[in-house]
């Protein structure tokens, strides 16, 4: 699947992670076709930074745009 920057995920899982992505908390994923391939996701995670993780830790979402907007301006 193709990603433009700017996608939400969140996360549903973070074994081995847990310093960096909280379950259940919204993400910005960034486009990354090359990681994709591999099943990975570029993630700004709690660090701020963005790093590799497993897709299948994330679902995305589809926010109301007003939502998506303030959740966008809160990061």
């Amino acid at each position: 699947m193709k990603r433009q920057s700017g996608v939400l995920v969140v996360c549903l899982k973070n074994e081995g992670y847990e310093a960096s992505l909280e379950k259940r908390k919204i993400y910005l994923c960034l486009a990354d076709e090359e990681s994709e391939k591999h099943g990975l996701l570029r993630v700004v995670d709690e660090s701020g930074e963005d790093y590799l993780y497993p897709r299948r830790f994330f679902a995305e979402i589809d926010l109301p745009a007003t939502v998506r907007r303030r959740v966008m301006q809160a990061a």
